[in-house]
This record gives C-alpha cells, structure tokens and sequence, in this order.
C-alpha cells in the first residue's frame, strides 16, 4: 500500500480539479506529470478501485449514446481531506537506483573504445529525454484544467523545470566524461 500511495494521491490531486474516467487520467498523467510519474492504463484503473473502496472518491456510470457506458470518477469530502492531509505530511523517502550508474561504477574493467560509446549513448539518451521536456512544457500548459489558478499553474511548470535542470547536469556530467576520454585524461 505505501507504495502507490504517490499515485493515489496524484489521482485524488487530478480528481479535486474535475470528475474523470480512468482514460481520461491516463491522458492527463501523460500530459502534465509523467515525466516524473508515469502511470500506465492499468495502475489507474486498480487505483480508482482502491480509491473506491477507502471513501475517497466516487464512481458514477455515464451514459452514452453510439458509446459503451463511462465511468466517471470524482473525489469525496473524506478524499480531499485524505489529499491535504497527504500534501501536509513531509514527502516520502525514495530509494535513488541508477542502473546506468552501476555500469558506470565498473567501467574500469572496459575498454576506453567501448566506455567512449556507452557514454555517447548516454548523451543521445538525455538529449531526446530534454527535447521531449521542452515539448511538454507547451503540452503542461493547454493540459492545465480551465479554473487552474496562477499559483498551481508556476508548480505544475516548477516540476518540469527541475527535470530539465537534473536531465541538463546529468547531460552536462556525460559530456565532460566523453571530454576526458577523448582527451586521453582516464587512467590506463
């Protein structure tokens, strides 16, 4: 349970702007916090159930003409409390894993040839990453629900400021790696 628990509240945050179905969460997780937490179809989904069940949020069967019925989700007086109260506590402890890191840790034992290309890789990796931050940061903007405040607009554009800033000093950080091999700089 305490692991979901960010994505329960991600929902619940999403929910107290405007009543949802589960496809629409998934486009809105695309568009605003997936670069810091993707969520796919099926987490959602498992997710509103729970929601359900602890009194946090509400389904309601849509009907639909030339559609099958939708299922629209919305939170409860006991689920906006759940989220301030949530929001109040100080943030959960995050294990920070870096397979590329582990990698990087035992390149000793490789060839400058093939550590030269690895880390380029990196670099083409972190690149495409910062161009899709870029483009998100448009998309952020229309996705914002209509009543959205200034004020909730600068911290929604903050989370995707500091992706970009970590993903440019990790960029930063490959490229003078790069810079010291092909300087000869790495001990033989």
């Amino acid at each position: 349970f305490r692991e979901t628990m960010s994505l329960e509240h991600a929902i619940l945050g999403f929910l107290n702007y405007s009543p949802l179905s589960g496809y629409d969460l998934k486009k809105t997780f695309d568009n605003s916090v997936q670069h810091f937490w993707p969520a796919d179809q099926s987490q959602i989904y498992r997710t509103l159930t729970r929601l359900t069940e602890h009194g946090w949020a509400e389904m309601e069967v849509m009907k639909q003409s030339e559609r099958p019925e939708r299922k629209v989700y919305q939170i409860t007086k006991n689920g906006r409390t759940e989220l301030l109260r949530w929001l109040a506590e100080p943030a959960p402890e995050q294990a920070s894993r870096s397979a590329a890191l582990v990698q990087v840790f035992f390149f000793g034992q490789m060839t400058d040839a093939i550590i030269l290309e690895k880390f380029e890789t990196y670099a083409q990796t972190i690149r495409a990453v910062l161009q899709m931050y870029e483009q998100l940061s448009g998309t952020l903007i229309t996705s914002l629900p209509k009543d959205c405040l200034p004020r909730e607009q600068f911290f929604w554009m903050s989370t995707l400021d500091l992706g970009i800033r970590t993903m440019q000093a990790n960029l930063d950080w490959v490229e003078h790696m790069i810079n010291q091999l092909k300087k000869g700089k790495v001990p033989q």
